[in-house]
């Protein structure tokens, strides 16, 4: 299985893999390393996809090879799905000597050897599903949100971050970063140093921390964001969704640990602005959203809103 490269896509694809495991296919994943301890409570093997042409091969050819020596049938049937629609991803599978499925985009029908048509802007959740549903040739409809599971190890690991960041029971979440950007524009909203600064200054939030999780090149910006925030640094993404499962409340942008806060069932405020909700909207049973775009929403909006949630 070649996954996504964004957190936020690898949350909304676990629903298809869960399919395609139920249906009794051994799941072996290739993507970025942080998909290890995202997926880690489901078993999944997932091995880390290079950036050159070459060392994509030689991973693909890798993990194929000792499932190839355990199943006579192996070559002789579809054996590998990319979830990635880039031209690259089918042909690196294609050259592995792989027989790959995918969705009929980008030129790249000639490397695949089966493949289904993609709907344009349905929501991505959707879009995952209904490629492992081609497969399995199965018109089941999808579900409405994730169920993003954590190990044992990783709420081991979460609650002594908590404890050694000296995190009280009712901690905010802020997620002020994004990677990459919505049809090339920013997806960031820009106010949150000073949602920070209100929340901590208003004496109904009184008892609660603000905390932080940024990435290694995340932590200047998160101090710059809130100097008074507890960071949880080099935090590992499997610990940080029990973070944001229990978390009193997470206010993020259009952003990965946003899908994984609405995922695990944790009160999610999901702050838009260019984002198309439906094919990108966060989905869960504490989701709210505040949009507006151009202008963003204004502080006051986000701040009612986070009070509000909190309140309930």
């Amino acid at each position: 299985m070649r996954i996504r490269n964004f957190i936020g896509d690898v949350v909304l694809l676990i629903p298809a893999l869960e399919r395609l495991a139920a249906a009794g296919y051994e799941l072996h994943l290739v993507g970025k390393p942080w998909a290890k301890s995202l997926l880690e409570a489901y078993g999944w093997p997932v091995h880390r996809y290079p950036k050159s042409f070459a060392e994509r091969r030689t991973v693909l050819k890798a993990v194929a090879a000792p499932l190839r020596k355990a199943d006579a049938g192996f070559d002789r049937r579809i054996n590998a799905i990319t979830f990635a629609t880039s031209f690259s991803s089918a042909m690196d599978m294609r050259l592995a000597g792989l027989r790959p499925f995918g969705y009929a985009v980008e030129g790249r029908s000639l490397f695949l050897k089966g493949s289904a048509r993609i709907v344009y802007g349905e929501h991505a959740l959707d879009s995952y599903w209904r490629l492992a549903g081609a497969f399995l040739n199965d018109a089941t409809p999808p579900p409405d949100r994730v169920h993003l599971r954590v190990s044992t190890a990783a709420d081991t690991i979460a609650r002594d971050a908590l404890a050694k960041a000296g995190v009280r029971p009712g901690y905010v979440v802020l997620v002020p970063f994004a990677g990459g950007t919505f049809e090339k524009l920013d997806k960031k909203w820009p106010r949150f140093g000073e949602l920070a600064q209100r929340l901590l200054g208003n004496p109904s939030f009184a008892g609660r921390d603000v905390v932080m999780a940024p990435g290694p090149d995340e932590v200047n910006a998160a101090r710059a964001v809130c100097p008074q925030a507890r960071l949880l640094e080099k935090l590992d993404l499997g610990p940080y969704s029990a973070v944001l499962r229990d978390a009193a409340l997470t206010v993020a942008n259009d952003t990965g640990p946003g899908h994984m806060a609405a995922s695990v069932g944790g009160k999610l405020l999901s702050v838009l602005g260019p984002t198309k909700i439906e094919q990108w909207g966060p989905r869960g049973p504490g989701v709210a959203i505040v949009q507006r775009y151009p202008e963003w929403p204004s502080v006051d909006e986000v701040e009612a809103r986070a009070l509000a949630l909190l309140s309930a």
